[in-house]
Order: structure tokens, then C-alpha cells, then sequence
């Protein structure tokens, strides 16, 4: 039964990541623990970034529209997808908040996962790339606790980087941890409240943008479904 879940998911992200990609629109998949700071950075992101492109966010928590309030207070385009007892997104709950949102030709769209850092490892949404955020207000060993998720991951953001002249955290062993488990991983330090970082971290944005192409007249996920 997990292998029919995930083969239909696995259809469905690429139907996604078909009209992403025809449209030129570059996503996204933020996922990490609860409490990492992940929708403050996306605000500040946001607030930075907004007016150099279009951008458009989804996103994913099992209760509320808080989040999804936050972002619009930001100035930006979002839908609020409630998973219930739901842990993850998956690509037809991505697909469905996309064809919703619609986002313009080239834009840059942000999908903030449910705060975990299990379940979503095992769902591609039909993202560009994966970004796991991780704070120094967390465990220096998360990489080791949680390595598929680490594994699946293009970027990780190491959060929170004002803070560590009050936390025990050792950024080096962390980063070390993370690339036992994905050699190739990039790693960049942040913060949302002092800027630090957030140069690099939209410099990496930008070098992912895709190129365009004709646009299908599919909704998102169709590619997969059809016939």
C-alpha cells in the first residue's frame, strides 16, 4: 500500500514539476522541525524579494491559517492548505493550491511544508529543490537523527545564527554531521533578524531560476493523471 501511495505521488510531482517548468516558475520545498524559524524567514525573504519578481506561497500546516495571514500581510499571494492529521504535503494537495494560486510566468514559488522532519522526506511535491532549515536553537546532531531528510535535501539553512553567543551549539560539528550523511549538501548560516546570510541564501535562489517554455494548458499534476 506505501508503494501505491508513493508511485501515485510520484506521478503526480511530476506532472507538477512538468507545468512548473513550462511556466518557468521556480519552487521551492522549505520543510523543518517546528519552532526552527522557518516562516520568519520566509516573511523576511519575502519582504526582500517581492518587488525584484512575482512570488506566491503555499502553505502547509495541520491546523490554522496563521501562517498563511502572515505571509498575505507580507504583501504576497498565499494558500492555506490543512492537512488535519495529516503530517506532510503531498503533490496533489500542491498541485490543487497552484492551479489556485496561478501563479504568473517565471515567478518563485514558496511551498512551506508541515513542520516535521519524517514524513516529508518521503513525498516529492515536484519542486525544483528542497531546503531544510535547521536553527542552532535545536540539536547540533538533527542531520544524524533525521538523515533521509537530510539525504532527499538540496540546501540546508543553518537558522538562527544571531543566537549562538547564548547556545551551546557547535556549528562545525553540525555541518560535518550533515555532510556525512549528503557529501554534497550546501550549507548556509542565517539569520531573519540580523540579515547575516540572506545574501548568499538569494544569490542561491537566483542561480536556480529555470528558463521557460511553452506553457501547457494542463493544470498542475494533469501530466501525471492522464490517460
Amino acid at each position: 500500500m506505501e508503494r501505491d501511495i508513493l508511485a501515485e505521488n510520484d506521478r503526480r510531482a511530476a506532472g507538477n514539476r512538468a507545468w512548473f517548468g513550462a511556466r518557468g516558475i521556480l519552487t521551492l520545498n522549505l520543510v523543518s522541525a517546528p519552532g526552527s524559524g522557518k516562516t520568519a524567514l520566509l516573511v523576511r525573504t519575502l519582504a526582500d524579494l517581492k518587488e525584484t519578481r512575482p512570488i506566491a506561497v503555499i502553505e502547509g500546516d495541520q491546523q490554522t491559517d496563521l501562517d498563511a495571514d502572515r505571509i498575505r500581510a507580507a504583501g504576497v499571494p498565499a494558500v492555506q492548505v490543512n492537512t488535519g492529521r495529516g503530517c506532510h504535503l503531498d503533490a496533489a494537495m500542491v498541485g490543487r493550491a497552484a492551479a489556485t494560486l496561478d501563479p504568473p510566468r517565471g515567478a518563485l514559488l514558496f511551498v512551506e511544508n508541515v513542520g516535521n522532519l519524517v514524513c516529508p522526506a518521503a513525498f516529492d511535491l515536484g519542486e525544483a529543490a528542497r531546503v531544510v532549515v535547521i536553527s542552532v536553537t535545536e540539536g547540533e546532531d538533527k542531520p544524524l537523527k533525521y538523515p533521509d531528510m537530510i539525504r532527499t535535501a538540496d540546501l540546508m539553512l543553518l537558522n538562527k545564527v544571531d543566537l549562538l553567543p547564548h547556545v551551546a551549539f557547535d556549528v562545525d560539528r553540525c555541518i560535518g554531521f550533515a555532510r556525512r550523511v549528503n557529501p554534497d549538501l550546501i550549507v548556509l548560516p542565517v539569520s531573519a533578524t540580523s540579515g547575516q546570510g540572506l545574501d548568499a541564501w538569494y544569490a542561491w535562489i537566483r542561480a536556480c531560476q529555470p528558463a521557460a517554455r511553452p506553457a501547457p494548458a494542463s493544470e498542475p499534476g494533469a501530466g501525471a493523471v492522464a490517460p
